[in-house]
């Protein structure tokens, strides 16, 4: 089961493998636990920023969610592919930090933390499972890049990665808050969705935002229709990436973006 609307290139990996995915609605606490299909093995989530729609699965559906996944001899895949970079508050328990019957596959990324360039990442599984997933990774390509493994473990044990992240997370907050504050001029129709991490915002709309999303990126602003994202009911709205973009270039793209709007591309 994958979360509806979701990222989608695990569902399309497992469906090409052959493995009957279902989509389950997410609400604003998190992915909805009753509507899981029965008989379903595995879940793939992701709690800390649910991508796409930013928001962050509350304690309350986590245990939910791990108490489903123990009586369902179920395992739960937690892809926490952004966590470095939260702006506000504390953030909450990782599901695998909650997890103590081993449910629970822990999947983390540097390439959203460091550079899309570097296809290096990380997975935390119980050991019942380590086994299967060694031989796993060993038919995929042998073995992992090594020696940007240990350019990686030096950089991290120097610090480095400690003061990048600390320092970028100051330009995506700067980032965030400039973004958060613009789409206050797009009230008439399109309403952001509470978020506090990670390097994209949603806003939710009342009607299919696919035309300006087309006629946005014929114009050289590129952003995503949310609707892209879901498998059965389709939300309308859009999906902001800011990870790649200037704070400088924020504004101008958005004044292009509501010149579109207001000449009928939405």
């Amino acid at each position: 089961a994958v979360e509806d609307p979701g990222y989608p290139p695990p569902r399309l990996v497992l469906a090409a493998r052959g493995v009957r995915v279902a989509p389950v609605p997410v609400d604003a606490s998190g992915i909805v636990v009753r509507a899981i299909p029965a008989g379903t093995r595995l879940v793939y989530v992701t709690p800390s920023h649910q991508y796409p729609l930013g928001l962050s699965m509350s304690l309350e559906r986590r245990l939910e969610l791990l108490d489903w996944a123990e009586r369902n001899d179920a395992v739960l895949v937690e892809d926490d592919y952004d966590t470095e970079f939260r702006y506000t508050g504390r953030p909450l328990e990782p599901l695998h930090s909650l997890d103590s019957r081993g449910r629970v596959v822990y999947v983390g990324s540097f390439s959203k933390v460091l550079s899309p360039a570097l296809r290096l990442g990380f997975l935390i599984a119980p050991p019942s499972l380590v086994p299967a997933l060694v031989k796993a990774r060993y038919l995929t390509d042998w073995h992992a890049p090594n020696v940007e493994q240990a350019a990686l473990a030096a950089f991290m044990a120097e610090g480095g990665f400690a003061r990048h992240v600390r320092r970028m997370r100051k330009v995506y907050r700067e980032r965030h808050e400039l973004l958060t504050r613009s789409l206050a001029s797009f009230a008439d129709f399109l309403t952001p969705l509470p978020s506090s991490a990670g390097l994209h915002l949603s806003a939710v709309a009342s009607s299919d935002c696919g035309p300006l999303v087309r006629a946005a990126r014929r114009h050289g602003v590129r952003l995503y229709s949310l609707g892209d994202f879901g498998v059965g009911a389709r939300r309308h709205g859009l999906v902001f990436g800011y990870g790649a973009v200037a704070a400088e270039r924020i504004e101008p793209g958005l004044a292009r973006l509501r010149a579109l709007a207001d000449g009928g591309a939405a």
